[in-house]
């Protein structure tokens, strides 16, 4: 009888010690505070981490880059409750409970090239468009 009982401690003493090994703390810390001016309500991050979206309760779109300067705001209305990030970071999802519908939104990120002092052909205010194919092989 002494033995089982022994035997039926020592199990029970293994099983708690096991189960007080799979208890794990988690270590954590704030890289960075976006504060905005307007009310978040929802957000998206591009697949490439260039860019963040914030949904706002007014009903606009804040873009910041990834080192946390807000690049632009778009109106989208104040209905649109949640936003999701296409397979590009050029490519929106938002969604409207209200309305019952989805969006798709494209985006052009327009970028200013400081070209002062450097040769050129042609007028000086001649719009330049640069074309990027990034799928091509």
């Amino acid at each position: 009888m002494f033995h089982r009982a022994a035997a039926l401690l020592l199990t029970l003493l293994f099983i708690l010690t096991l189960s007080s090994r799979g208890i794990a703390s988690v270590e954590w810390d704030v890289l960075e505070t976006l504060k905005t001016e307007k009310t978040p309500v929802d957000l998206a991050v591009s697949q490439d981490g260039r860019w963040i979206f914030i949904l706002t309760k007014q009903g606009t779109v804040l873009v910041y880059s990834a080192d946390g300067v807000r690049n632009d705001e778009i109106a989208v209305g104040k209905n649109v409750d949640g936003i999701d990030i296409g397979p590009s970071a050029n490519l929106l999802y938002l969604t409207s409970k209200k309305n019952k519908t989805v969006q798709l939104i494209t985006l052009e990120f327009i970028h200013d090239i400081n070209v002062s002092g450097s040769p050129f052909k042609g007028p000086a205010d001649a719009p330049v468009v640069i074309a990027v194919f990034s799928d091509y092989q």
